[in-house]
């Protein structure tokens, strides 16, 4: 697995004694390296930068999660190292866990509009009724799942929803959860469900909605999915944003685990989920590189800069592919060079779902409905870049603009692009979809999109369809 180098702090030492040798709660804070000097200066957009990091690792054996210790310690010195202001967490209870998190929504309300915020979880995740639980240190995952919604922190309600939009920055939400075992090798059950994104986050699951993540029997390796991010934290270059970070480090996580030499390994191979409603896009540090010991950056030549700022606006995944192989052929050592890698990766994908007949969206589809709010056209015009980049929310938000118009075009554009985001693997849009149906008396297309939806990962709360008609 992807291990991080460098030293074990004292704190480290602490933490994994303290995992071994008590069940009780611990919370630590780790102060942000010396990127984080300029953290402390408010005025500055991205520089303030707050995390909590809880890690749940105490179970009933056979379910207890040995890794856990080690994924929390190691990420929390990857933080640090790009200015973060760490809170650590160790084995909370439900009431600790809900405490722990009240804390931090009071923090993330009190910090500067411009704050990044980052909140991670890694412990025993499921759903229940279509709410995402993470559950309390000590809880037994294979209780009556109505039991354990007492002794669970709803993500969906308690965080996400609590967290105040950050429209001018960015809250990132990790979930390295539904945790399961090579012993288990058919997982423990349904994972997480589908989310959207509030205005101004990144949701990430370490794993594909409904699916298990494998966790490995030992306290000295990272689960796959934290020691990805781990390694990209600390070797990705400063310019590389949050949003493409993430995007890595899916790549890293599938490619890892397919290649694994474990046939067991490969058969639970995951694949990460991500919902991105980031309305500007935070670079890793804003730090000059010298302040953190790295390289300076080599800059880019007047023609490469015009290259990358074509990609940067091009919303037709045909276009966008063209371009990106172009870049990439001609400045194959770019400092965009990994970006560039990503969006091609996604426009090849977006280009994989145009071709099914079934998806009835085209070029002239990929425009925006007018007229549009100023600022809504701003970020719409984002959404449609991303969109080309096979970002399965920013298709469903364009979806919504166009059934707005409410015109005939405006309909079989709604419908269209929902059907290209649940072709891009969103679940929520395919369910849409299917209410869109259901409610235009075409019941064999209203399964068939409700399949999809299922299919995808999503579980739709009991009376989401009565409330929608």
């Amino acid at each position: 697995m992807p291990q991080l180098p460098g030293r074990r702090s004292a704190l480290q030492t602490l933490l994994g004694l303290a995992g071994v040798l008590s069940v009780a709660p611990l919370v630590f804070r780790l102060q942000p390296a010396r990127a984080g000097n300029v953290a402390s200066n408010s005025a500055a957009p991205y520089t303030h930068r707050l995390a909590l990091l809880i890690g749940n690792g105490d179970y009933p054996v056979p379910h207890d999660l040995p890794p856990i210790h080690k994924n929390v310690m190691d990420l929390g010195e990857a933080l640090a190292f790009r200015g973060f202001d760490v809170t650590q967490a160790m084995n909370l209870d439900e009431s600790s866990l809900q405490t722990t998190v009240n804390e931090f929504v009071k923090r993330v309300e009190q910090a500067p509009p411009n704050a990044v915020t980052l909140f991670y979880y890694a412990g025993h995740g499921l759903q229940v009724d279509s709410n995402n639980l993470l559950l309390g240190s000590g809880a037994n995952p294979t209780a009556p799942r109505r039991d354990l919604l007492a002794r669970s922190l709803v993500l969906q309600q308690k965080l996400l929803a609590a967290l105040p939009p950050r429209p001018q920055a960015l809250n990132i939400t990790v979930i390295d959860a539904c945790r399961t075992d090579l012993r288990n090798a058919l997982g423990d059950g349904e994972g997480l469900n589908q989310v959207e994104a509030p205005v101004g986050s990144l949701v990430c699951f370490s794993t594909g909605a409904g699916k298990p993540a494998v966790s490995p029997a030992s306290a000295d390796h990272n689960t796959f999915y934290t020691g990805a991010l781990v390694k990209l934290l600390r070797e990705s270059e400063g310019h590389i944003t949050f949003n493409d970070l993430f995007r890595m480090v899916k790549e890293d996580v599938e490619n890892t685990m397919l290649k694994h030499p474990l046939a067991a390994i490969r058969r639970l191979a995951q694949n990460p989920f991500i919902a991105d409603n980031a309305r500007v896009q935070v670079p890793l540090t804003v730090s000059a590189p010298a302040m953190l010991g790295l390289p300076a950056l080599q800059p880019m030549s007047p023609q490469e800069e015009a290259d990358w700022l074509a990609i940067q606006s091009t919303q037709w995944p045909v276009d966008l592919l063209r371009l990106c192989q172009s870049f990439l052929t001609s400045y194959p050592n770019s400092i965009q060079a990994k970006s560039v890698m990503v969006y091609q990766a996604g426009a090849q994908q977006a280009l994989s779902v145009l071709r099914n007949k079934e998806v009835k969206l085209f070029k002239t589809s990929f425009v925006l409905p007018q007229p549009l709010p100023s600022q809504l056209q701003v970020d719409a015009g984002a959404d449609l870049v991303r969109a080309a980049r096979g970002d399965k929310d920013a298709a469903a938000r364009i979806a919504r603009l166009h059934r707005q118009a409410d015109t005939e075009q405006g309909q079989l554009r709604y419908v269209g692009w929902l059907q290209y985001a649940g072709g891009l693997g969103n679940g929520i849009a395919s369910y849409e979809l299917a209410l869109y149906y259901r409610e235009a008396a075409q019941p064999l297309l209203a399964a068939q999109a409700e399949a999809q939806a299922r299919q995808l990962g999503y579980s739709p709360p009991r009376a989401l369809g009565h409330a929608r008609k």
